[in-house]
C-alpha cells in the first residue's frame, strides 16, 4: 500500500497512546512531535472527559483540538469549546436504574462533573454527555446491550470488552474528526486513526488510514487497514513512522 498524504492523526488514549501505566511513553511522544514538526495535526479522540485529557494534549504541546467524551465535545487548543451534544436526561434516568437493576458498576459524565459511585439526586437539574456500564459477567452485559438497542435513540459502542459506553444517537469519533478535518480544510482521505475499542470503530473505518493497536479487540483489527504493536510496544510511534513521516 502507498503511503497516504496524512494530514490529521487521530489518537484514542487508553489502551492506544497510553501504557499500562497511563503514561505516554518517550517514543510515543518523540513520533507525535515530529509528525506535528512535519506539518501534520495530531488529535487526541478520546472516551475521557475534557478534565481527565486535557493535561495530556498541553503535556505534548498539540496545536490542533480535542475530541473528548466519544465526540460529544470537541475543544481547540485553547480550551474553547467547539462542539457538544448532550444525552438526554430521561435516557440517562432509564440508564442508571438499568445499572441498578443488573447491579453493575456505572459511570455518568455530565458537563461539569464524572459520577460513579452515586447519581445526584436531581439528574435532571445537570447536562449528561455520556453513561458507562462495566461488569465481567457477559450474560448480564448482553441483556444490557439488548434493552439498549431496542430503546434505538443512543449511541452505543465500548473502551474494553467488559463495558458498554452510551452517547446521544449520531454521536461517535468520526462524525466529531469529520467536523474537525473541515475547520482545518482537509479531508478523510488525509487522515490516521488509531484505536483499540468499539468507540474507535467509526473513526478507524472512515479515515484513510485505519489502524487497530495489537491489543485491540478482533472486530477492531478486522476493521483497520494495518495493525501496529500494542500499547505497552509503543504501537502510535511505529503508526506513525510507518504511515505518517516522510522517509
Amino acid at each position: 500500500m502507498m503511503k497516504p498524504d496524512i494530514k490529521l492523526v487521530a489518537l484514542d488514549m487508553d489502551g492506544t497512546l497510553l501504557n499500562r501505566a497511563g503514561e505516554i511513553s518517550e517514543e510515543n511522544r518523540k513520533a507525535i512531535k515530529e509528525a506535528e514538526d512535519q506539518g501534520a495535526f495530531v488529535v487526541l479522540s478520546t472516551g475521557r472527559s475534557y478534565a481527565t485529557c486535557s493535561d495530556f494534549a498541553k503535556s505534548m504541546s498539540l496545536r490542533s483540538y480535542l475530541i473528548t467524551v466519544n465526540g460529544s465535545e470537541i475543544y481547540d487548543n485553547q480550551g474553547k469549546l467547539v462542539e457538544r451534544n448532550i444525552v438526554d436526561t430521561e435516557s440517562i434516568q432509564w440508564m442508571w436504574e438499568l445499572s441498578q437493576k443488573h447491579g453493575t458498576h456505572f459511570w455518568a459524565i455530565a458537563c461539569d462533573k464524572i459520577y460513579r459511585a452515586e447519581m445526584p439526586e436531581r439528574i435532571n437539574d445537570s447536562e449528561w454527555l455520556k453513561f458507562g456500564f462495566d461488569t465481567e459477567d457477559e450474560a448480564t452485559r448482553q441483556i444490557i446491550m439488548d434493552e439498549l438497542v431496542a430503546r434505538g435513540n443512543l449511541e452505543i459502542s465500548n473502551s474494553s470488552p467488559t463495558n458498554i459506553e452510551v452517547n446521544a444517537f449520531g454521536v461517535n469519533k468520526a462524525k466529531a474528526i469529520e467536523l474537525v478535518c473541515s475547520l482545518l480544510n482537509i479531508t478523510m482521505d488525509q487522515v490516521m486513526a488509531v484505536g483499540d475499542s468499539l468507540n474507535d470503530l467509526a473513526m478507524i473505518s472512515e479515515a484513510k488510514m485505519g489502524v487497530a493497536m495489537g491489543n485491540a479487540q478482533t472486530v477492531v483489527k478486522e476493521k483497520a487497514d494495518w495493525v501496529t504493536a500494542t500499547n505497552e510496544e509503543d504501537g502510535v510511534a511505529k503508526a506513525i513512522r510507518k504511515w505518517v513521516l516522510s522517509n
